[in-house]
């Protein structure tokens, strides 16, 4: 061990230990307020609906505990522990291409962390979700779609590692911007395909048919100044309960998408202001802010991984004795998190920001009780709490808190009147 495992194991501990008591906090700040819905919800909120999203928020916290303590042993054990070095070893000792041998020695680190982890997807799905009446899903369908997803990483992501792994071994001392381009090029391309190429493999998307709610959306697109490639309805019921709504693509590859949960539980009004939200993060050009400070944060993180390939004790401090460019990419990818951490409230608060600006949108292009009557529908129908913790909220939540949100919104109404 050198100075750096001793910075490494600081961090790890103080990061661990503060999402833990956030987690406390959260579910001691729940069950507290469970048998009250809070006063601006009281006529419009169930004691059971409240209820039930306490317990179930209560619930998904306590799985993503015993999670997180899954996740930091076998992080121990594939740093310090050497898991790595031993991973990369072995594949050391075959005859294939150095190339060849880096792109499996990675690759392997990530399907034992799939694997690892398919247990917790399992629970959440049939015991959680399933309890709490959630849960459409079936055994063979959630096996189809975990064999579907490692096929299509293997397909598009093995390739892209293969090139970013040769541009470290090929390009010299400025690899790191050559991959940045890489990754970021390769960002766009499946954020334009996605919407046409790999969602339709997950779920079946059938074009809204025309009548009133069609109509009254193109509205909205058109005082709006909004252009897509179409209006869809996604069989969300397939899998889950839930109901949401989304944009998804990028220039003329556009597309609007609704889950049938929410096209059947919202009214046309209350459709249209939700609409109205989602497009106002693209009026606001929330999507290209998001994009470029995504683009320079890995900018700046290739930058700093560039500098550490050089540095000896960056590999000796993490349980690596043979350093490389492959395990130096693995281990950025796996330890990086635990210094960043602390930056999680600042990302939040930009996201809460956006999100205000997006209701405000919403207010301005559609009836603002409606947005309300929607979002606290949604709140419900999905059983999001209605009291986080502050503290929590402020580190996890990317949205507002239900009642601050509302509260925005009514306010904005009062002051456009």
């Amino acid at each position: 061990m050198n100075a750096f495992t001793y910075l490494f194991i600081a961090f790890f501990i103080a990061s661990y230990a503060v999402q833990f008591w956030l987690s406390a906090r959260q579910k001691r700040h729940v069950a507290a307020h469970r048998d009250q819905v809070p006063v601006a919800f009281s006529s419009r909120v169930s004691l059971s609906a409240h209820q039930k999203a306490a317990d179930y928020t209560i619930a998904k916290s306590k799985l993503h505990d015993i999670d997180s303590v899954v996740g930091m042993v076998l992080l121990l054990l594939l740093t310090l522990g050497g898991g790595i070095s031993l991973i990369f070893d072995s594949w050391a000792s075959t005859d294939w291409s150095p190339l060849l041998k880096s792109l499996l020695s990675v690759a392997s680190v990530f399907l034992l962390m799939t694997v690892v982890e398919l247990p917790f997807s399992l629970y959440q799905t049939f015991v959680v979700e399933e309890k709490f009446g959630f849960n459409k899903n079936t055994l063979p369908q959630f096996f189809k779609d975990q064999l579907l997803s490692m096929t299509l990483t293997m397909a598009i992501g093995m390739p892209i590692l293969a090139l970013v792994l040769w541009i470290m071994d090929s390009i010299g001392d400025l690899w790191w911007l050559y991959a940045w381009a890489v990754i970021i090029s390769f960002s766009l391309l499946m954020s334009w395909l996605f919407p046409t190429v790999i969602a339709p493999l997950f779920n079946k998307f059938t074009p809204m048919e025309e009548g009133p709610l069609k109509q009254r959306i193109q509205g909205l697109l058109q005082r709006c100044g909004f252009n897509s490639q179409g209006i869809f309805i996604m069989d969300g019921s397939r899998r889950s309960g839930h109901g949401n709504a989304y944009f998804t693509g990028l220039g003329n590859n556009k597309r609007i998408v609704f889950f049938d949960t929410l096209v059947n539980s919202l009214e046309q009004e209350e459709l249209e202001a939700v609409l109205a939200h989602e497009l106002g993060h693209f009026k606001c050009k929330h999507v290209i802010k998001m994009l470029i400070t995504s683009s320079v944060m890995t900018l700046i993180s290739f930058a700093i991984l560039g500098w550490l390939i050089h540095q000896d004790w960056f590999f000796t401090g993490l349980g690596v004795n043979t350093p490389s460019n492959a395990s130096a990419l693995l281990l950025f990818m796996l330890v990086s998190p635990v210094f960043t951490t602390f930056m999680q409230p600042i990302s939040a608060y930009f996201q809460r920001k956006f999100e205000f600006e997006a209701d405000d949108f919403a207010t301005q292009h559609a009836q603002g009780s409606k947005m309300i009557s929607g979002l606290v529908k949604l709140y419900e129908e999905n059983a999001s709490t209605l009291t986080p913790d502050p503290l929590y909220s402020a580190f996890h939540y990317s949205h507002p808190p239900a009642a601050i949100r509302i509260a925005h919104i009514e306010q904005t109404m009062q002051n456009a009147s």
